[in-house]
């Protein structure tokens, strides 16, 4: 069985993998990512050496690939630092392009990458009954952007987030689902419901940044953009959009190594009842 580390950026955890003789399946990933059962974790990556950095699978906790995972990446490279990988900024190679990420403390990460080639598509869709109003954008992985009126706690995230998920309007992949407010030009509040987790997480990297696109695009936000995120950890967005580029930064820590061993891989069915919360 390989040796793991467990991080963190902001309160989205991964399980991370550090040069294995291969990549785990989907099942191996979805049993060792269950909360309570096993290590637990919103993903797991895969990190190996490459030339002029460190290259990365990412999957979610329901074992599928994902082409990016911005708070993932962010601990990638935090992980490739804590290794000896590289020293003060590294080139992350993911499926979504290649980002450079520097190392700000040990305990906090930027990543620089491009501005969406697209501008927030406005798009009213019907869930829970009523029509929701946002904005879609994809920022790596596709999002859906609601501007809350009213104060985040009093978000249904996992009831209207997994029906907005899984709207027949963004087709089989789905999408995220994040809930947004603006309580100040230069700050952000938000709730993420993330697909493959399928759930609503502490924290979600290209939600922050999809969300601060739809601020910036209806003059709600400026830059730089502090962000208050579901696990307590303040984000920042900042760049210069005119060069076309901007950058995430904040908490990403290595937080435990380890070994796995055989009883991870423990996973037993549901019962009817959990199943039917679902």
């Amino acid at each position: 069985m390989p040796p793991f580390y467990k991080v963190s950026g902001s309160g989205n955890d991964f399980l991370a993998l550090p040069e294995p003789f291969e990549n785990p399946d989907p099942e191996t990933i979805r049993a060792w990512c269950r909360r309570g059962v096993s290590l637990g974790g919103d993903g797991l990556f895969v990190l190996r050496r490459a030339a002029g950095g460190a290259a990365m699978d990412y999957y979610n906790a329901d074992g599928l690939p994902a082409d990016l995972c911005l708070n993932g990446t962010r601990c990638a490279a935090q992980l490739a630092f804590h290794l000896g990988w590289a020293e003060g900024t590294v080139e992350m190679r993911t499926a979504a392009g290649v980002f450079s990420a520097r190392r700000l403390d040990d305990s906090r990460i930027a990543v620089d990458l491009p501005v969406p080639a697209e501008e927030p598509r406005e798009l009213t869709i019907e869930a829970l009954g009523a029509p929701r109003a946002g904005y879609q954008i994809l920022v790596g992985v596709p999002h859906f952007v609601m501007l809350w009126p009213a104060e985040l706690s009093e978000v249904p995230v996992r009831e209207l987030g997994r029906e907005i998920r899984h709207h027949p309007v963004f087709g089989a992949p789905g999408t995220n689902v994040d809930f947004v407010r603006f309580p100040a030009q230069d700050r952000m509040e938000i709730r993420t419901f993330e697909r493959g987790v399928e759930d609503e997480t502490l924290s979600c990297g290209t939600g922050v940044l999809a969300s601060a696109a739809v601020g910036l695009a209806t003059g709600r936000a400026r830059l730089p953009l502090h962000v208050m995120t579901q696990g307590g950890f303040p984000l920042e967005v900042a760049g210069d959009l005119r060069q076309g580029r901007w950058s995430l930064a904040g908490d990403a820590r290595v937080i435990a190594a380890g070994e796995m061993l055989a009883g991870a891989l423990a996973s037993p069915a549901p019962p009817p009842w959990a199943l039917a919360g679902s």
